[in-house]
């Protein structure tokens, strides 16, 4: 029998034999109490759907936090390079030693599972709105720039194996790729946040205070979660659960389960085809949205001369549609029972859209909708796919074992985030004009409208201007040098003049302008195989979907589900009357 939506899990086992580990007796009193409460944060019962919904929330608005803190930096990207003299490619690495160190922080949060999912998110807020707050906006170089965003990196790599981890656990096969969509809107609407504070605060505001924004936004969501997360004791999570009725089940199983023994070979478990290739498949798909996170700014303002605040408007339609699709395609995954046929039909329609895109590359003169509509087309088929394949990646980890869920999204995780570091690195191969035309792009422009007429003049004989530039007065200057400029001046003294006066101008377009040019000349080319590259990623992911857990049909799907339903009151009734039931054992 198939997984995904459709109930699945390997046969039952013998019953293990009930731990008679002795427990500690739990300090007494109100303020022991809540000091406890603040780390131990286990559940022994699996909650109704009131708090249910609650924790679920908490999770999804403590990733959107998380995104948001860890993104605000690419919509400043320009200004951060200004400030720090960054190139383009220092400010790469940026991301890429940040995401290098968050792959292995997914890791170490598929080790640290000890420590309880909750408290990794619940800390990692408080770590993450302390640095954002404090430590960014006052870092003195751009060298403790990237540290203290590795710190970010390091905080957001475990959250991103303990959020989605959560939201498993709350949420049963039936229902999963809904709450799955919620969960995505995590970096989604962290990033429409993004836009949205900076496109409408970034002229009264500096970068700095940016950071501060979200910064003081992560604090009030720790707070929050300080006293609201909770999660499943292990006995509970590390059970298949299809769908809500299966609660008195995995009560009853977990009175019983040998947890330490469901937690073993987790590792070796995970390393299989339809594990890997999945969360390889999935990095390689995204490759258009780490362009938009991390990219976007520079693309349009190197490319079209968009502004950071009208690029950051522009990005908004993305991310609102991807945000929509999400959701929508959760639900409806959920009510056909089914995933991968919208994995399917996602993956082809972004590789579409992307293509499309693409195109517009060389077209300086493509207008600001059609560039909206084509980024809602992408968005739209790539929330088709991530919400159903989220639910179908974790019931695929579950049909060889449910206690090793965090171990699954920890080899996800680690894989995304190398991925994104490699193709990080790539960008400023392959887009070389960047780091001119944002560094001195702008200058360049100003100094040509500003000293234009003399650079004309300048122009005619820069070996001869430069030997001027070498005295400190014109009264020092030989004769005969004032008279050779003189004559290539026509006999206008102004022009001369107006030489003298442009120095700091003319000064930059010597050093820079012919630089500027040329990369100006060869910036859409780069582009343009930057995005091949990305549409060969995406097409890539197709092929990863057919070694998945799942049915294609929602009406098989519905079929395994009423069989497992059968199986669970049969289950039941052997309870009832003193027989005894089996543990999902792993596989």
């Amino acid at each position: 029998m198939s997984s995904s939506t459709s109930p699945s899990g390997p046969p039952a086992a013998s019953d293990p034999e009930p731990s008679t580990k002795p427990t500690a007796p739990a300090p007494s009193g109100p303020l022991p109490a809540l000091l406890r409460g603040l780390w131990h944060r286990q559940l022994d019962h699996y909650p109704a759907n009131g708090p249910r919904i609650f924790y679920l929330s908490i999770v999804v608005v403590g990733s959107v936090i998380l995104y948001y803190e860890l993104y605000i930096q690419y919509a400043v990207s320009t200004l951060l390079m200004h400030e720090y003299g960054m190139t383009f490619m220092y400010a790469t690495m940026i991301s890429v030693v940040g995401n290098a160190v968050g792959a292995f922080a997914s890791l170490l949060a598929g080790l640290a599972d000890r420590w309880g999912r909750a408290n990794l998110v619940v800390y990692g807020l408080a770590l993450t709105g302390v640095l954002v707050l404090f430590a960014l906006p006052n870092a003195e170089s751009k060298g403790w720039f990237m540290f203290f965003m590795a710190l970010v990196n390091i905080v957001e790599g475990m959250a991103l194996v303990a959020t989605p981890a959560l939201i498993r656990d709350f949420s049963p096969q039936v229902g999963r790729a809904g709450a799955m969509g919620f969960w995505t809107l995590g970096p989604i609407i962290g990033s429409l946040v993004v836009t949205t504070v900076s496109s409408n605060t970034l002229d009264t505001s500096s970068w700095q205070d940016e950071f501060r924004y979200a910064g003081i936004a992560g604090l009030v969501v720790f707070v929050i979660a300080l006293f609201g997360l909770r999660e499943l004791s292990p006995a509970l999570r590390d059970q298949l659960m299809v769908s809500l009725r299966d609660k008195a089940l995995i009560e009853a199983k977990a009175r019983g389960l040998d947890v330490e023994v469901a937690q073993k070979n987790h590792w070796r478990q995970m390393m299989r085809l339809d594990i890997l290739a999945p969360a390889l498949g999935i990095s390689l798909h995204l490759m258009f949205y780490y362009t938009v996170v991390g990219n976007l700014v520079v693309y349009y303002s190197t490319v079209y001369g968009y502004s950071e605040q009208r690029t950051n408007a522009l990005a908004n339609w993305y991310w609102g549609a991807n945000a929509i699709a999400l959701v929508v395609v959760g639900i409806a995954s959920d009510l056909t029972r089914v995933r991968k046929p919208f994995m399917i039909v996602g993956g082809v329609g972004t590789v579409v859209f992307t293509f499309l895109f693409a195109l517009t590359t060389n077209k300086p003169d493509t207008g600001y909708y059609t560039f909206a509509w084509l980024l809602v087309g992408i968005g739209v088929c790539s929330g088709l796919t991530y919400a159903p394949w989220m639910a179908g990646y974790t019931e695929t980890v579950e049909k060889h074992n449910p206690a090793a869920t965090a171990t699954g999204l920890a080899v996800w995780g680690w894989i995304i985030r190398i991925v994104v570091s490699v193709s990080a690195v790539f960008t400023p191969v392959i887009v070389t004009s960047a780091t001119p035309l944002v560094n001195h792009g702008e200058e360049v422009v100003a100094a040509q409208a500003d000293a234009g007429p003399a650079l004309e003049l300048v122009m005619k004989d820069p070996a001869l201007f430069v030997q001027l530039a070498k005295f400190p007065d014109r009264a020092s200057i030989p004769i005969e040098l004032q008279i050779k400029a003189l004559q290539l001046a026509g006999g206008d003294m102004a022009k001369l003049n107006l030489v003298e006066q442009k120095q700091k101008s003319l000064g930059i377009l010597i050093d820079h302008g012919e630089e500027v040019q040329k990369a100006k000349d060869r910036a859409s080319d780069e582009w343009m195989r930057w995005w091949w590259l990305t549409l060969a990623c995406q097409a890539l992911f197709i092929p990863c979907v057919f070694v998945m857990a799942g049915r294609w049909s929602p009406r098989k799907a519905r079929e395994d589900e009423e069989a497992h339903a059968r199986r669970v009151e049969e289950e039941l009734a052997a309870l009832g009357t003193g027989g005894s039931t089996g543990v999902t054992q792993p596989v």
